[in-house]
């Protein structure tokens, strides 16, 4: 764990006083879970449904805000048996899938989710296409039901095919109405009016959270610490980590806390529960 400035130390602490009345918002994929050339092999940490549980004891609510479709992130995660446990806490594990387009609670039991997005199967019609023209007809596209993701990382020169895409992938998605979502090797089209801002600030408002921390790895969490930033603007105590790996270090100069993958995540979160009770 590193602080980016003897400002981020600061923070850490009135997060920490301010914890009874927090939420703690936490991205999958490279924050809970190791990134891996499958994603649909991308299990939670082996540790994180007890630390969250943990967690769940000292603060306001937990979240789990990711890209992935929700139904995927409940398997992958156990966050079902770790939900029942934070409920026997009286607290709640909340899920945002998709973006935020997605809603399940460790209450609720139920995924809420809308239709795909129009323009979503004219798109799809024209991406092999796209591929072929862009030298990256093997790039693996995984449908996630309401986005596409065009994954590179198994390709020979992932960075390259990644350079390539995104261009016209880009103006593909602007075509049918859609938003691109770049990330680690993997880009991302989805349909507009929703982002993981949108959803830290919907989890605020419902909870009535009087502090906000956000961890996340990868481009596709930028507008969740610009939600939080705006908070922390507004007075409410704030905390950002970034999740840091050789592949991606975009989040660093916006965070509070720089910790290294899933155990650096798991670590933090553990510091924090011990200080938490230590401060009540």
């Amino acid at each position: 764990m590193e602080f980016t400035s003897p400002e981020g130390e600061r923070k850490y602490d009135a997060f920490v006083r301010a914890a009874r009345r927090a939420v703690v918002g936490l991205d999958f994929d490279g924050t809970l879970a190791p990134i891996v050339d499958d994603p649909e092999q991308a299990h939670i940490h082996p540790d994180a449904g007890a630390v969250l549980v943990d967690l769940a004891d000292v603060v306001a609510a937990v979240a789990v805000i990711t890209g992935r479709p929700a139904r995927q992130a409940l398997a992958l995660g156990g966050l079902e048996e770790a939900g029942n446990a934070i409920g026997d806490t009286g607290k709640e594990l909340y899920l945002f899938g998709q973006y935020g387009n997605e809603r399940w609670s460790s209450t609720r039991r139920r995924i809420v989710s809308p239709r795909p997005p129009a323009g979503l199967a004219t798109f799809l019609r024209d991406l092999p296409r796209t591929l072929r023209e862009a030298d990256a007809a093997d790039a693996w596209v995984e449908d996630k039901g309401l986005a596409h993701a065009v994954h590179t990382r198994r390709m020979a020169d992932p960075d390259g095919a990644f350079d390539r895409l995104l261009p016209p992938l880009r103006a593909l998605a602007e075509r049918n109405g859609l938003v691109l979502e770049p990330g680690r090797h993997v880009i991302e089209v989805r349909a507009p009016g929703m982002d993981k801002g949108q959803a830290v600030e919907t989890l605020v408002s419902e909870v009535g959270a009087g502090a906000v921390m956000f961890a996340g790895d990868d481009l596709g969490d930028v507008e969740a610490f610009e939600a939080v930033a705006k908070l922390a603007a507004d007075g409410l105590p704030t905390l950002l980590v970034c999740s840091a790996s050789s592949e991606e270090s975009a989040l660093v100069a916006l965070s509070d806390v720089v910790v290294h993958g899933p155990e650096g995540v798991l670590d933090l979160l553990r510091r924090i529960t011990a200080d938490a009770r230590a401060a009540s």
